[in-house]
């Protein structure tokens, strides 16, 4: 018989012993029983299999409590009732952890500085296993290929629920496919990581727990977006189906009764018009209609859920229905309640993390800032861990300026290169990254794969200022005026303005680079913007200099070639050639036609997407995607370095991170929902 723990009790210690007839194992401590088909987790019956037990189930003494705080949620029926009948079953770490505690994090502001922290609450059809080269079932619990990687099945948990209670199918991924990121209402453009050749897939529910993606083309990757991107493919039909236009004649009735013009703007209210997730929430966009809506927040399969929301911060409770169980039988989370608080200003933020007043932090925490952090350690009781990063700080110039006589000079190959060669990274390593760090060109690629050569990640990037002279005044860009400073071909002055974040690089690393452009004779003026200033103006084709972290896993690639594409990224990253993108999407009617080889990239993205991966054709595309891309300079790498990990001492069940990188979803490969804090 299913047992579970009444709620009533504020933070209490689970008793290995009393729990469960199943053995309390975790990794440290796996008592003889070996890992199943997958490393550090099994499914329910694998486990009870392995264990020879019946797993009693238990859960947070307060969740009825929290449940209440979720406007709409019904009365809790019993926790074995509200978990899957295949539990997925988490070997936590170190410990059976304690219930209860609120974990504090900082971010920037809203939709800046902010996936660290969404990456402690996610989850996906997938993810990769804390080795970042298994790839594991989490919302799914198995998954199929066909032999020519154009149709793959996956099989979800019978009994699932939204964090309301609602039935989560194939339904409600088929109309995340269909009805959000194919309807150009909800999502203007197709994302490439939706597409496979070019061409939407078909996305069939052949049951309540199996959906397969059809695809036009081969695409093997399409199972590593599952494991390594914020994109959750699916969301609640049931919630969505009363406002949207497409499954619903009385949708625009529906959404003007609460308040909205019609049903895409209810929409647009919970979703945004993006795939990202901490878009603001009805909480702080629908004022007096709130009341009128369904919910505060939509439904969700993370392990917290959205409660409240102001223009300071957001606050999330454990979800009631969340999939995960531990050893024990315990319902996870173990952490009850989450809150973020946003913080603009980087030395705001770093008196926070040395005051002790943050439990865990990576993003936007820069490697310059650690002499002090670790100074600092055992005075706020926290722990310090320095990573190896995959993407790093990357340059571009625009391409596509409104400004033609910028436009003519940043689309000049001599221009990037001589802005290449007048970088010091060598200096940039040192003074930015003690010495930590490794100076390389942007290859597109990162890590580098062995199957491209290394000689590319050192293209251009020796110090000569000389030859960065040389080159420019090849250009014509001199100092026509006789001040010091080039001038444009025209004779006008030409200034480069560099606004900048500090999420992706330090504002001396800025500094540095504009003072070695500056001494080739590129005036160069810095000015540090917040990062949804940054973005917007990125967005508006406004700025001359763009910069951010930038480079992708060769397995990331083969699910979403964005990068390799116009403008070569998304909203939250570097980008350029914003009127490349907007011809190449109007068919030629309007933007600015870009080069040929900007087709010929595609082409070798194509092949290298639907190729199997490791094959002579895979490898050989690639190698040609580096090649173009690298030759070009579009993109300007700087210095690969380690990045910093912050964690409060009373965070337990937290492990050594093998990187510190957005690349493999931060915290995501680490099973956040098992972290406990011994408070």
């Amino acid at each position: 018989m299913k047992r579970f723990l009444l709620s009533g009790v504020a933070i209490f210690a689970l008793p290995a012993a009393a729990m469960a007839s199943c053995p309390n194992i975790t990794t440290a401590d796996m008592q003889g029983i070996s890992d199943g088909q997958y490393p550090q987790q099994f499914d329910l019956s694998q486990f009870e299999a392995a264990a020879d037990c019946d797993m009693e189930f238990a859960e947070n003494p307060t969740i009825a409590a929290m449940n209440e705080r979720i406007r709409g949620n019904p009365a809790l029926p019993p926790v074995a009732e509200r978990l899957p009948s295949e539990p997925l079953v988490v070997v936590p770490y170190d410990t059976i952890g304690s219930y209860g505690g609120e974990l504090n994090v900082l971010s920037n502001a809203t939709e800046s500085g902010t996936s660290d922290f969404l990456s402690v609450r996610h989850v996906n059809l997938v993810r990769y296993s804390d080795d970042l080269q298994t790839i594991v079932p989490n919302v799914a619990s198995s998954w199929e290929w066909n032999d020519d990687f154009t149709q793959l099945t996956m099989n979800l948990r019978p009994g699932h629920r939204w964090s309301d209670g609602a039935p989560f199918t194939a339904n409600d991924i088929v109309f995340w496919y269909d009805n959000l990121m194919m309807d150009p209402n909800v999502i203007p453009e197709p994302r490439d990581y939706a597409l496979a050749g070019g061409e939407p897939m078909n996305v069939v529910a052949i049951d309540d727990t199996t959906v397969q993606f059809n695809l036009a083309a081969p695409k093997p990757g399409l199972i590593e977006t599952f494991a390594s991107s914020y994109v959750q493919p699916y969301q609640p039909r049931h919630f969505f189906e009363q406002f949207h236009p497409a499954l619903n004649d009385q949708a625009d009735a529906n959404a003007q009764a609460a308040g909205y013009e019609n049903g895409y703007a209810v929409i647009a209210a919970y979703f945004g018009n993006s795939d990202w997730m901490d878009t603001p929430s009805p909480m702080l966009t629908a004022g007096d209609n709130l009341a009128n809506l369904p919910a505060d927040h939509m439904p969700t399969l993370e392990s917290h859920i959205l409660v409240s929301e102001t223009t300071e911060g957001r606050h999330y409770v454990a979800n009631p229905y969340f999939f995960q169980v531990d050893t024990a039988g315990n319902q996870l989370p173990y952490i009850s309640e989450m809150d973020e608080t946003y913080v603009s200003d980087e030395q705001v933020r770093l008196l926070l993390l040395l005051n002790g007043d943050v439990d865990y932090k990576s993003q936007a925490v820069n490697l310059d800032s650690v002499p002090v952090l670790l100074e600092g350690q055992e005075s706020g009781d926290y722990s310090i861990t320095v990573r190896p990063g995959i993407a790093s700080p990357t340059i571009s110039f625009n391409v596509t300026s409104e400004d033609l006589a910028r436009r003519a000079v940043f689309s000049d190959l001599r221009f990037r290169t001589a802005m290449s060669v007048a970088i010091n990274r060598d200096e940039l390593n040192e003074v930015v990254s003690f010495g930590l760090g490794t100076p390389q060109q942007y290859i597109g690629f990162s890590p580098r794969p062995a199957f491209i050569d290394e000689s590319w990640s050192q293209y251009e990037i020796g110090f000569d200022p000389a030859r960065a002279g040389a080159l420019l005044d090849d250009m014509g860009v001199v100092d026509a005026d006789g001040d010091g400073d080039r001038d444009l071909p025209n004779g006008d002055p030409f200034v480069l303005n560099w606004q900048f974040s500090t999420q992706p690089a330090s504002a001396r690393f800025v500094e540095l680079i504009a003072q070695n452009w500056t001494d080739v004779g590129i005036q160069t003026s810095v000015r540090e913007v917040t990062s949804d200033e940054y973005r917007s103006a990125q967005s508006a084709n406004s700025l001359d200099v763009m910069m951010w972290a930038k480079g992708q896993p060769a397995g990331s690639i083969l699910g979403d070639g964005e990068i390799w594409v116009p403008p070569f990224d998304g909203y939250f990253d570097v980008r350029t050639a914003m009127l490349w993108a907007e011809y190449q999407q109007s068919d030629g009617v309007n933007g600015v036609e870009p080069p040929a080889w900007v087709d010929e990239l595609k082409a070798q993205l194509d092949i290298y997407q639907s190729s199997e991966p490791g094959t002579a054709a895979s490898e050989a595309a690639a190698q040609e995607m580096v090649s173009i891309m690298t030759g070009q300079l579009l993109f300007i790498g700087t210095v690969n370095s380690p990045a910093p990990i912050y964690r409060a001492n009373a965070l337990q069940n937290f492990p050594d991170f093998r990187t510190q990188s957005y690349e493999f979803y931060r915290t995501y490969p680490y099973r956040a929902s098992q972290w406990w804090l011994n408070e």
